[in-house]
């Protein structure tokens, strides 16, 4: 009934507003015949072989079979499906890193319906990317855009959804810059969401703005029921142009890394660090003898532009970092005491097989006084040597309804520094907090189960 209504309202919209709507056909003809599908044979994971040990506590029957064999089962033949799309004429084409994983062969077949053997020249599992190659010549390609989307922009998607060859769907772009769980744990990858209707088989094709580029990778959809809910993402142009480039050249990819644990900023931090809104990225540790470091970045530094781009959030900065060139040197912008300070950084370099970190292992007397309702002790030398911190003092306790438990406090958090004081003592906190002002609001930095995290404390008013 409502797609009845809908249908007849479209009807009595006046012309002119209908032929403003986009006109896909044009881009489908001349994108389509570049559009691949990839079908890969794998191997399933099989069950091992039962051991000497094993086989004596079996019935007879099941030890005479697995004796009589003489070897573990043969691994079977699993089959995948994806999509991907040619960049070169000399036969490269894009895909997903998970379409092609694990792969014995790999097939690509053309909208003419011819096929190729296709090698794989590297894939990149951070930013679940893939590069092939084929032998042919008479190909049609594609162009990856050099500029981005922007949202409410009209896009379109080709693709082999659940096998059905060379479909296409339409949507908008819902948001940019969305970070998502990965594989890897990191996230590289500022990926665009769209309503465009993707379903398993998408996995790899291409993402056309209206003048026909390719401004992005499907790559994943959100979803309860194993079908599209209009939630999908692509990884985008700039991230493919990257990866591909290097792909190309060695095989692997290479990131900048800057060496830093970092934490969102909300609004009670925003306040303490003297900044009108939360924004940055909040450097809860600097990592040893790292590119961060080396460049004068510390602990409680919120970096608010890094290379130009402006870091709105936290999960902004491994987007940026990870698209600079090891070796590179940059800007920094940093709040740091209330000021914003501008440093020279020299990015390095993470190969694929990296995992990102801070050198090292990461961190995270008087019971009467209760400082912000909360019962210290100074932290024991052993405990100290543990957690890689050479002072600190040990929350005991945390009275309920007290500045303390607001803030997210917890018995057995460490106490390394409070608003710009470093903590390494008892006296360091009483000093530190004898200098603060009632009813600001101060950052303090823990060590949490080893881990670095700054909360915001308010400092209780005086009692009148």
């Amino acid at each position: 009934m409502y797609k009845f209504v809908i249908v007849a309202l479209l009807t009595l919209l006046p012309w002119s507003t209908r032929a403003a709507l986009p006109d896909f056909q044009p881009i489908v003809e001349s994108a389509a015949p570049a559009v691949v599908k990839i079908l890969v044979e794998a191997n399933a994971q099989a069950q091992p072989m039962p051991g000497a040990d094993e086989l004596e506590e079996l019935p007879e029957y099941l030890r005479r079979f697995f004796e009589f064999r003489g070897q573990a089962p043969q691994q079977r033949q699993r089959q995948n499906t994806g999509s991907g799309f040619i960049i070169s004429e000399d036969g490269y084409i894009v895909t997903n890193h998970h379409v092609v994983e694990g792969a014995t062969s790999v097939t690509v077949r053309l909208l003419d319906r011819r096929e190729f053997e296709a090698e794989i020249v590297g894939t990149d599992v951070r930013s679940d990317l893939a590069l092939l190659k084929i032998e042919s010549d008479d190909l049609s390609v594609l162009k990856i855009a050099e500029d981005g989307v922007a949202v409410g922009e009209w896009v379109l998607a080709i693709g082999s959804p659940f096998g059905l060859d060379f479909s296409v769907t339409a949507g908008i772009v819902s948001a940019k810059g969305r970070s998502l769980p990965t594989e890897a744990g990191e996230n590289y990858v500022p990926f665009i969401q769209t309503d465009v209707a993707i379903n398993p088989g998408n996995s790899g094709g291409p993402l056309f703005d209206l003048q026909g580029e390719v401004v992005g990778v499907n790559s994943q959809i959100f979803t309860r029921s194993g079908g599209s809910i209009g939630l999908s993402f692509a990884i985008p142009a700039a991230v493919v142009n990257n990866v591909v480039m290097q792909l190309k050249a060695s095989g692997e990819v290479t990131r900048g890394w800057l060496g830093v644990s970092i934490q969102d900023v909300d609004l009670d931090l925003a306040e303490s660090f003297g900044l009108d809104r939360p924004s940055g990225a909040l450097i809860a540790q600097v990592g040893a003898d790292s590119p961060a470091q080396e460049a004068g970045l510390q602990s409680g530094d919120i970096i608010l532009e890094f290379d130009g781009q402006m870091i709105n959030t936290s999960s902004d900065l491994p987007h940026v970092v990870g698209l600079i060139a090891p070796g590179s040197e940059v800007e920094a912008v940093v709040r740091r005491d209330g000021q914003n300070q501008t440093l020279q950084v020299v990015v390095g370099g993470l190969d694929a097989d990296e995992r990102p970190s801070v050198a090292g292992r990461m961190p995270g007397a008087d019971d009467n006084d209760a400082i912000f309702g909360m019962v210290l002790e100074a932290a024991d030398d052993d405990m100290m040597a543990e957690l890689g911190l050479s002072g600190g003092v040990l929350v005991l306790e945390v009275a309920p309804d007290s500045p303390a438990a607001a803030a997210g406090i917890v018995g057995g958090d460490v106490v390394t520094r409070l608003g710009s004081s470093a903590v390494q003592s008892l006296e360091d906190f009483t000093g530190a907090v004898a200098r603060l002002q009632p009813g600001q609001s101060v950052a303090i930095r823990l060590i949490r189960r080893g881990a670095p995290l700054f909360l915001a404390i308010r400092v209780p008013q005086a009692e009148q």
